[in-house]
């Protein structure tokens, strides 16, 4: 019996160029983020002066995050919004069948879930997002017909809601300073300490231990040893972290950070901005107010790690609330308004076609960092980890890049799909889809 044409997946003919072009580019942005996390210890991509860092190091610690930090996976989130769209408006415009769109829409992200959990924990990628990424997913279905303006509605309370828990976190950091601070001084004083008192004053002490440099050395060696050693050994060691941080993930301030994006990307989509059906002064504006409203207030961000030592004890002293949601959106809105220009003024466009078909197979390349850093930085690999400068770190990220790009634009030319993309679909439609180009198509019933 021939397959309903509804419970295919999207058609090469169905996708939108410049969103999958706009989707590669995050992708790459992403591994430029998450290098250093693959390449070395997490404290010292922080902290630059746990090696001492200068010169080339220095500066591109400084560029990467004034313009990319948290603005490429804002950028993936954002498009992972608009997808979601994209995929249910195709499919509930297809013939009813035996398969609803909720239910294909729904295996796909339990799928994406169990994926995220290899990622995780197979590929040992500390810093996986595609797990959160299906979780939070699960709660746009019902969105799927809301208005723009409800969209942006819910993507402003989500990101009020981001700042005000990344707010309560600096403030939170701060009492522990003052109130263990408070403790000592009473302690110096000959005074009696009241059980709370004394809790407080341990609580500092064990904060000011654990972040002193000979203890962050001591962690970062700790780490080094970890990942350069035996498949086992790496996973005992990243296991523990990555149940803490998919925890942290789903009930903590990373879910808002997801939700502003999503929604954010869903608006972006049903106005035409994703599009390009805006007109062209309307790009340069979201251009102009992100970059010169962003970068300032981040540069003034990241200058105030420096003033305060890489205390984060001390950043409430200086910033009144958590500027972090709000600064990297204005930026992502600064890079969403360049790249629409290029697409809109004609400028780029060998350039956006090539980044197209990494972005038509993100979810392969997306894994294939993991495999691929995995592989030069763990010890089941080369055991890199731990050995390069930040420089060089940033070196494999640009060979990594073009690798992607070359084999995405050659593997398009002969298949459907991307390999992880191929196995993704049919495990939701739970039938083989066809995979080479000279496959016929599945029946369709149109």
């Amino acid at each position: 019996m021939p397959t309903p044409q509804y419970a295919l997946p999207l058609q090469q003919s169905e996708r939108l160029q410049i969103i999958d072009s706009l989707r590669g580019i995050a992708l790459c942005g992403i591994l430029l983020m998450n290098i250093p996390y693959f390449g070395m210890p997490h404290m010292m991509d922080f902290d630059l002066r746990l090696r001492n860092e200068t010169g080339a190091n220095y500066y591109l610690w400084w560029i990467v995050r004034l313009f990319f930090e948290g603005t490429m996976r804002g950028f993936f989130s954002m498009l992972f919004g608009a997808g979601c769209i994209l995929l249910l408006e195709r499919l509930e415009k297809r013939p009813p069948g035996d398969i609803s769109p909720a239910d294909i829409y729904y295996r796909r992200l339990l799928w994406l879930l169990l994926f995220g959990f290899v990622d995780a924990n197979v590929l040992l990628w500390n810093g996986d997002v595609l797990y959160v990424y299906a979780a939070g997913g699960l709660l746009l279905y019902p969105f799927r017909h809301a208005k723009p303006r409800l969209l942006l509605i819910v993507a402003i309370i989500a990101l009020a809601i981001g700042t005000f828990k990344g707010t309560t976190r600096l403030y939170e950091q701060k009492a522990k300073r003052t109130k263990g601070e408070y403790a000592l001084q009473l302690e110096k004083q000959k005074v009696k300490l009241t059980e709370k008192q004394k809790n407080d004053k341990e609580a500092w002490e064990k904060f000011q231990k654990e972040h002193s440099r000979e203890s962050q050395l001591k962690e970062a060696k700790e780490e080094v040893e970890a990942y350069q050693g035996s498949y086992v050994q790496t996973l005992k060691h990243v296991y523990p972290r990555n149940e803490e941080y998919q925890s942290f993930s789903v009930y903590g301030f990373f879910f808002w950070d997801l939700m502003v994006c999503f929604f954010l990307g869903m608006y972006f989509y049903k106005t035409g901005v994703l599009t390009g059906l805006k007109p062209v002064s309307f790009y340069w504006k979201l251009m102009l107010a992100g970059y010169l409203l962003g970068l300032p207030l981040n540069y003034w961000l990241l200058d105030s790690i420096f003033q305060k030592d890489f205390d984060i004890t001390r950043m409430a002293d200086q910033n009144l609330i958590s500027w972090y949601e709000i600064r990297r959106i204005l930026v992502l809105l600064g890079h969403l308004g360049l790249l629409m220009l290029l697409y809109k003024y004609g400028v780029a466009k060998g350039f956006l076609k090539l980044m197209a078909s990494v972005g038509q197979m993100a979810f392969t390349n997306y894994l294939m960092q993991s495999i691929i850093c995995g592989f030069i930085f763990y010890g089941a690999g080369l055991r890199w980890y731990g050995a390069m400068e930040r420089y060089e770190l940033y070196i494999v990220t640009g060979c990594v890049w073009i690798f992607q790009v070359i084999f995405s634009n050659i593997w398009l030319k002969y298949y459907r799909f991307g390999p992880f993309e191929w196995v993704w679909r049919s495990l939701t439609y739970w039938k083989k889809q066809p995979f080479k180009r000279s496959t016929p198509s599945l029946p369709d019933l149109a």
